[in-house]
């Protein structure tokens, strides 16, 4: 009876393994490819190699069918990008938990830079953004885990948790190439993801009639939240727009559609997405909407730290002529992940499509390039952004008084060149 249990999973895997590699095999010769590395072979390979690591391994404990093909699946999918991964039955129930409410976090939106585990962008008024982590903060590790190795999954399960309980993260900041821990108290994240150029939600015109709205990443309300800000500068008599989307590490797609759809005409393609050839992965976005600010000229400023939803609307409004982007290279985050359940509430999340601007151009480990560019430096970069932190004193109050004097004295270069620029549109419209 011992051997029957024993032998079935191992039949079944191998019938398996020979009905799929037979059919890979054989569409393998009907495209052509060489037998030699069809997938009949490899399939061959993985399962002499599945039956002498189960024989001969050291650890018996280590090597159930289970947790070798499991392990199998979780490399494979690994080594295909950041974001595609195998999900066990309590990843997988994480993942759905996530999208269903709220969840205790501390605001840290990361990604792998250079293979290493990175700060893309702190949202605003979270522990994160209070305790002073910054944008391009290289994250060694969390708790006394190192992030050398760990998947970016793993990491996000790491940091999120119960509210009110903290978490301890090492960081190394690129600026200046310390390394120091920051224990971060967990909350519920949610945020104001539109605000004033005082970090509030007034939306005044300057002396000149040009407007500034920031959006720190794309909610639910975001869209609503903006709508609304055009409202109050439309009342203003508006004359132009500056679109601060710098260190938003993006959101929902379509919030990031709502917002382009408030600046251009009905039926405007605004981003596509593509698979592979015959997957049916190809889906376009178009304006539903009108112009909410017609013949406002607008600006929209992006950085280092503007990921994903930030790259789709910077992408289409330059590529639809609507505004001019200004500041520096945007981080290169534009593919789709798609979540594929599978028997025992286990699921694949696969990357099946990336990203494209209206004019087809790729987003995904590109960014989009801006039409000025006015590159800061990490340092310019780290005390401007110490230089607008609220609710941060403890950090504040341990600069030393060299870098204290320099965040005083740093100016806002990519602000005062968008207003700059839209200062001498608006004289040129004049003159016409």
């Amino acid at each position: 009876m011992k051997k029957f249990l024993i032998y079935v999973p191992v039949a079944g895997l191998l019938a398996f393994n020979l009905f799929y590699g037979a059919n890979l095999y054989w569409s393998a010769h009907a495209e052509g490819e060489n037998p030699r590395e069809s997938a009949y072979k490899s399939m061959e390979l993985f399962t002499r190699v599945l039956e002498k690591v189960r024989s001969d391994y050291v650890d018996a404990d280590k090597v159930s069918y289970d947790d070798l093909v499991q392990g199998a699946l979780e490399g494979m999918l690994s080594s295909l990008d950041p974001h595609s991964e195998f999900m066990t039955p309590e990843k997988y129930a994480e993942l759905k938990k996530d999208t269903e409410g709220a969840f205790g976090g501390v605001g840290i939106q990361v990604g792998l830079r250079d293979n290493t585990l990175t700060a893309i962008a702190p949202m605003e008024d979270t522990p994160a953004y209070k305790a002073g982590v910054m944008p391009g903060d290289k994250i060694i590790k969390i708790n006394d885990q190192l992030t050398q190795k760990m998947s970016l999954d793993d990491a996000v399960k790491l940091l999120r948790g119960q509210p009110g309980t903290d978490v301890t993260i090492t960081v190394s900041r690129p600026s200046s190439g310390e390394i120091k821990e920051i224990t971060l108290t967990r909350a519920i994240i949610k945020v104001d993801t539109v605000k004033d150029i005082d970090g509030k939600r007034a939306f005044n015109v300057d002396t000149n009639k040009i407007g500034y709205v920031k959006l720190t990443g794309f909610g639910e309300q975001t869209s609503k939240d903006l709508a609304a800000a055009i409202s109050n500068f439309k009342k203003q008599d508006i004359k132009g727009l500056i679109l601060d989307l710098r260190n938003n590490p993006g959101g929902l797609l379509s919030q990031a559609a709502g917002v382009c759809e408030m600046f251009l005409p009905n039926g405007q393609l605004i981003v596509s997405t593509e698979g592979r050839a015959g997957t049916g992965n190809e889906i376009k976005y178009f304006s539903r909407g009108k112009d909410h600010l017609p013949g406002v000229m607008m600006v929209v400023l992006v950085n280092g730290s503007s990921a994903s939803a930030s790259e789709i609307v910077s992408g289409c409004l330059q590529d639809c002529k609507r505004a001019i982007i200004l500041g520096d290279q945007t981080f290169g985050k534009g593919s789709v992940q798609t979540v594929i359940p599978l028997p025992d509430d286990m699921a694949l999340r696969l990357t099946t499509a990336k990203y494209y601007t209206p004019s087809h151009k790729v987003i995904h480990e590109k960014g989009i390039t801006p039409d000025i560019l006015v590159p800061m430096t990490p340092e310019e970069e780290e005390a401007l952004y110490l230089k607008k932190l609220e609710g941060a004193e403890d950090v504040i109050k341990n600069l030393s008084e060299e870098k204290l004097s320099f965040v005083e004295k740093v100016e806002d270069i990519q602000l005062d060149r968008a207003r700059d620029l839209l200062r001498g549109m608006m004289i040129l419209e004049s003159k016409k």
